[in-house]
């Protein structure tokens, strides 16, 4: 069967349902096939799950030939296979492991010593040390050691894998403390980062879709035994395609603590995995490791539009037309949302989550929902403008 008609039950109309998220049919998807086990060049598979030796990998990536063989490979295993495959010694020299640690505390160091209130998508502000748009935050500070990080053949390769040229790399450092608690199960950007309702709304090709946008992926920044609390993950589970609206569900995430599976992991070892894959950040159980990743998110060329709109500047022209038509009854709620959808930004990524964090849910405020919380308050047009450049300047700096 394949993957992608696996969640029949759950769709009506070619809409998905949380309602209607089968169980069962999830617990179909999770069974290995004869086929998942038959890969060329993985060093060994550990509970399912292929580990690379990258030592071993230096004529495969530097031959075209044999490139796109284990691209072809790595390919089949994030969308059909396990979902998730483990890079041992991307960085079989761990010197830019070390250099970028260096400069990640030392902005961590700063952000704390300025107070710097730093939100988290899972985990309550503070729990845990994170560096949002540690990308950018490294190449500025530390240009030669941003090279010397990145110029890993390995991390290209994976990346062109699954989304092809041109993509564009972000990334969020995450230390977890000893002590730190666990995540619940979930899915990754773009559709694992909206509301249950808010998937719903989404047919069900789209669901199918998200998962080819982005590539989430770690790079190990410190030794990480499994009571370290290396991420929990269940392979397969991609498979499954309501999966989006299924993980919030009980009996999913009862299924997914019953039967993951964490891999140890060392200093300069990468992970990646499909963002559809059921996963969540284990437990931190030890009383002195300080684990430490930095967290890649690796967005394909095509998630971006043709045209960049001043749609802050279209939102301010038209805000006093709707304001008037809503309250002379010119124009129905209906009407109103459909000229808010034509012009203002419905999406609330990209943003600089160090001043837009995503506070009191999982993603920060949309241009479209601060427009129509403005309606709904009656801000004034000169309330409403100055709320939209203080929030296209948090997004922008």
């Amino acid at each position: 069967m394949n993957h992608n008609d696996i969640g029949a039950s759950a769709r009506r109309d070619n809409w998905y349902r949380e309602q209607d998220c089968s169980l069962d049919d999830f617990l179909a998807v999770l069974q290995a096939r004869p086929e998942d086990g038959n890969l060329r060049f993985a060093t060994e598979i550990r509970q399912h799950i292929p580990v690379y030796d990258c030592r071993e990998l230096d004529h495969d990536l530097n031959d075209p030939p044999r490139r796109l063989d284990l691209q072809t490979e790595w390919a089949q295993v994030l969308n059909h296979g396990a979902g998730v495959l483990v890079l041992a010694n991307a960085f079989a020299d761990t010197t830019p492991i070390d250099e970028a640690t260096q400069v990640f505390e030392a902005i961590i160091r700063d952000e704390r010593e300025a107070g710097t209130a730093v939100g988290d998508h899972f985990a309550k502000p503070g729990a845990n040390s994170r560096i949002w748009n540690a990308q950018e935050k490294l190449c500025l500070r530390a240009p030669a050691v941003f090279a010397r990080y990145y110029a890993n053949a390995a991390l290209v390769a994976a990346a062109e894998a699954w989304l092809g040229p041109y993509f564009q790399v972000t990334s969020q450092v995450n230390v977890v403390r000893p002590g730190g608690a666990a995540q619940q199960a979930h899915r990754d950007y773009h559709l694992g980062f909206q509301s249950a309702a808010q998937a719903e709304r989404y047919p069900a090709h789209v669901h199918t879709m998200s998962p080819f946008l982005t590539l989430q992926g770690a790079v190990v920044h410190s030794d990480m035994p499994v009571e370290s609390g290396p991420t929990k993950l269940l392979p397969f589970s991609q498979r499954y395609a309501a999966g989006y609206l299924a993980w919030r569900r009980e009996d999913f995430r009862a299924h997914f603590e019953s039967h993951y599976v964490q891999l140890a992991l060392k200093k300069g070892d990468a992970l990646f995995f499909n963002p559809a894959l059921f996963h969540a950040a284990g437990s931190n159980q030890t009383a002195s490791i300080q684990r430490m990743a930095n967290l890649l998110q690796i967005s394909s060329a095509y998630g971006r539009a043709m045209e960049s709109l001043n749609r802050a500047g279209m939102c301010e022209a038209v805000y006093p037309v709707l304001q008037q038509a809503l309250d002379s009854r010119q124009m129905t709620a209906v009407e109103v949302d459909a000229v808010i959808a034509s012009c203002a930004e419905g999406y609330p990524f990209p943003t600089n989550l160090d001043l837009d964090p995503p506070v009191g849910g999982l993603a920060p405020e949309s241009q479209q929902e601060r427009f129509r919380r403005a309606l709904r308050e009656s801000w004034t047009p000169e309330q409403f403008i100055d709320s939209l450049r203080r929030q296209e300047a948090r997004r922008e700096a």
